[in-house]
């Protein structure tokens, strides 16, 4: 992005140090427009009061039709994808929502948690002779990918492909814009597939389940049904992978805060809203368009025109928590927006939260002497605006 004071790089600035180049817009005023990597302008808030307002104000649409012509261009996926909640305002998003709710209940959650307890273990039981591993590949990420499968109900042999295909939708390689295109066609390919051998032969999952709502009661459509399937596995499986990873960072990162959460387990609640506040896997909520024009923090937005909520510019926001860019685990001003706000507030968020307290829980508890396995300096980061995350973690335990 640029604003009128660029910086000589500002798309890799706030890719790598997102919280400076926050800091200074915050500073220089609640609002910018701005123009995004696709030379399009959008309009960015980055302070906690206008963010969460923002959040929940019902006059900024998540709806793409709401977009003013050739004001946004996004990443184009075929409807069978695009019907999900991400792209919905009430009463369609209030609908499907509910339709799913049913899976992140708290006493769904109780009952996930033993099963997630071992998968984690099974894990580490693979790392614990090899000394050293990439904690990505070998932790972080097959954890909740094998969860959100799982509670889908994906095969296991089915589930090789997930991690390239996200990664090439959420960070695509703008020099090979054909390789997005063959993720999109291959993760539409599989979930057709997939929803009709359940349709075939239904088990004791959520898309079993989510199947019998479509045929039995019509309350989804083909591609609300689809789309909603793709969503689940998609922000379920990415979010957490940052979450955690980023989470493991910080206490290496923070030998006091690593050795507070060693000596008391209890801790991990708390520490766990901590790591979303300090480095969240979303610097910025999904874009909004105005169905009206409105004002925020000041500045007139037209109708249509593209706003970015900066969720990782309001945690760090000082008129909000104080010492923001300090990581203290036993910090009580919670209120942080990492998940989102108001309606649109994360559905998954229960699972996501149990998943990086049981993999931080039960890492710590495995490997007293876990370590970076080269200088922080050399981690490389996933380049993309929208999700905060690293590309691998070299450890030694």
């Amino acid at each position: 992005m640029t604003t009128s004071h660029p910086a000589a790089d500002p798309v890799a600035e706030l890719i790598d140090d997102p919280y400076r180049a926050y800091a200074r817009l915050r500073a220089a005023g609640p609002v910018h427009r701005v123009t995004g990597p696709d030379g399009l302008p959008v309009w960015l808030v980055t302070r906690y009061a206008d963010v969460r307002e923002a959040l929940a104000d019902p006059r900024l649409a998540l709806d793409k039709r709401h977009a003013a012509p050739g004001n946004y261009r996004g990443f184009a996926l075929p409807p069978a994808l695009d019907a999900n909640l991400l792209n919905m305002d009430p009463p369609d998003h209030t609908r499907i929502r509910r339709l799913v709710a049913q899976a992140f209940t708290p006493r769904r959650m109780a009952q996930l948690r033993g099963p997630v307890e071992q998968v984690a273990e099974r894990l580490l039981d693979a790392m614990a002779p090899l000394g050293r591993a990439d904690l990505i590949e070998a932790y972080a990420a097959p954890l909740p990918i094998t969860v959100i499968c799982d509670l889908l109900g994906v095969p296991e042999q089915d589930r090789h492909d997930f991690r390239a295909w996200t990664d090439t939708l959420v960070a695509p390689d703008p020099t090979r814009p054909q390789d997005a295109k063959a993720a999109v066609g291959a993760m539409l390919a599989f979930f057709t597939e997939l929803i009709a051998r359940k349709r075939a032969a239904p088990g004791e999952d959520l898309l079993s389940a989510l199947i019998a709502v479509r045929d039995e009661q019509d309350r989804l459509t083909e591609d609300e049904l689809t789309s909603l399937a793709f969503l689940i596995l998609f922000a379920g499986y990415e979010n957490t992978v940052h979450l955690i990873g980023n989470a493991v960072l910080a206490l290496l990162q923070h030998p006091a805060q690593l050795a507070a959460l060693r000596a008391d387990p209890g801790l991990t609640d708390g520490a766990v809203e901590e790591f979303a506040r300090f480095d969240g896997p979303t610097p910025l909520a999904i874009r909004r368009f105005p169905r009206e024009d409105v004002v925020i923090g000041g500045s007139t937005v037209p109708a249509g025109e593209t706003v970015l909520l900066a969720l990782a510019s309001a945690n760090r926001d000082p008129d909000r928590f104080a010492d923001p860019d300090r990581l203290d685990l036993h910090r009580q001003d919670s209120g942080h927006l990492a998940l989102g706000h108001g309606i649109h507030y994360c559905l998954g968020a229960p699972l996501a939260r149990m998943e990086t307290g049981i993999a931080l829980t039960a890492l710590l508890r495995r490997f007293p002497g876990l370590a970076l396995d080269l200088p922080a300096g050399e981690l490389r980061r996933r380049p993309s605006l929208r999700a905060r995350g690293l590309l691998s973690l070299p450890v030694r335990y």
